[in-house]
């Protein structure tokens, strides 16, 4: 049922995007990267997180990591990753398929600044083998996003 949210979410407020569902697995960043030929950065990863009783979704680039000091000045508090038990039935997405559309329940969207890094990028899309192909400004303008500064940049090897 969640990627027909999903469907029905981008049907109504981005009708010109199409749903890309892939025969292999893209649960993981890597996976994803791989399954659609990317690098792991150009992946959009969505993150839900929880302050208090107030549990919200950070869509950040693929291999971003949290800043916690950064996310603390954000936020307003110490924040930490809602349970994986949780998040199908807050979000109404499994587990690597979370993203920020088509949501179970209204819940606030930030987009991360990382994700500029890229014209396009490739969130999930309510399954662990669906996403699409969409810019980052778009997602935020899709699902009311505000933009925060919350990761860390990319590790240079």
């Amino acid at each position: 049922m969640s990627l027909e949210s999903v469907r029905d979410h981008l049907a109504a407020a981005a009708p010109d995007l199409e749903l890309i569902v892939t025969e292999e697995s893209s649960a993981t960043v890597e996976l994803a990267a791989k399954a659609h030929g990317v690098v792991p950065g150009q992946i959009a990863k969505t993150l839900s997180f929880q302050l208090k009783d107030q549990v919200f979704l950070v869509v950040a680039r693929g291999d971003a990591r949290m800043d916690n000091k950064k996310a603390k000045a954000a936020f307003g508090g110490k924040v930490k990753m809602v349970g994986l038990d949780k998040v199908e039935n807050l979000t109404g997405h499994p587990v690597g398929g979370v993203c920020p559309f088509g949501l179970a329940q209204p819940l606030p969207v930030y987009c991360d600044v990382s994700l500029k890094d890229f014209d396009i990028v490739i969130p999930a899309a309510g399954a662990t083998n669906a996403a699409v192909r969409i810019a980052p400004d778009r997602i935020a303008e899709i699902t009311s996003a505000e933009w925060v500064d919350v990761c860390q940049p990319p590790q240079t090897e």
